[in-house]
């Protein structure tokens, strides 16, 4: 049988930690949720690789959802900077991972995915954990949840070729917008880098983190000449 605490504590030690997370908030969340739950059952011995995980087998659909590489999804929790007091927007929560650690971190937290199997599948076992200050919402991954902001935070769980500015709006002022940028490379695949977005009044910083590998989100093609 699987010991998937011991597989949790080896994933804070060795993949987590030694990548510079050293909040012990994250690292405690971490621990805490059973990564294992938001996975195919027949792939939950691989839901603490380092790697991203499916979160739901692609087969059948025609695509894959993928739960972030646990050490990429760390470092990008670390730079949105969430308190005690934020509120919190999870971006293609997919199958609720995100959300069950962020809810750990956050005040609330608002989750939006696209797909109705996903989102039923976070609702499920989020009320299983009772995790009682987080609500998933289907809709499109672009058009964020203004009826909930503004947020202190926002998180997206995969790769996008630009952030639009539908979601950036529904900061606080002050606040921080996290995701992985795919640049498209004529000589090869997209380079991908994690980046950290700071609203200011109207104006929005952006500046580069960190190389980081994830699959291509659905729903946020940009239009031509159309880049943040």
């Amino acid at each position: 049988m699987t010991d998937f605490s011991l597989q949790r504590l080896n994933m804070v030690e060795s993949q987590v930690r030694p990548s510079d997370v050293t909040d012990q908030r994250i690292l405690r969340a971490m621990l805490e949720v059973p990564r294992e739950l938001f996975v195919p059952p027949a792939l939950a011995s691989m839901a603490y690789m380092d790697d991203p995980v499916p979160a739901r087998a692609g087969a059948s659909h025609g695509d894959t959802r993928y739960l972030l590489a646990p050490r990429t999804f760390a470092k990008m929790v670390l730079l949105a900077d969430i308190g005690p007091d934020s509120a919190v927007l999870d971006v293609a929560c997919a199958s609720g991972y995100s959300t069950a650690v962020l809810a750990r971190l956050a005040r609330r937290v608002v989750a939006i995915d696209p797909d109705n199997e996903l989102v039923q599948h976070a609702r499920r076992v989020l009320g299983e954990l009772d995790v009682g200050n987080a609500v998933v919402i289907e809709g499109p991954l672009a058009a964020g949840v203004a009826a909930e902001a503004p947020y202190d935070a926002i998180v997206v769980n995969g790769a996008v070729p630009a952030v639009p500015r539908s979601l950036l709006e529904q900061l606080t002022d002050g606040g921080r917008l996290v995701a992985i940028v795919a640049e498209e490379r004529p000589d090869g695949p997209p380079m991908c880098r994690a980046q950290l977005w700071r609203r200011s009044r109207d104006a929005y910083d952006a500046r580069s983190a960190f190389e980081a590998g994830a699959a291509l989100l659905p729903g946020f093609a940009a239009p031509a000449g159309f880049v943040f």
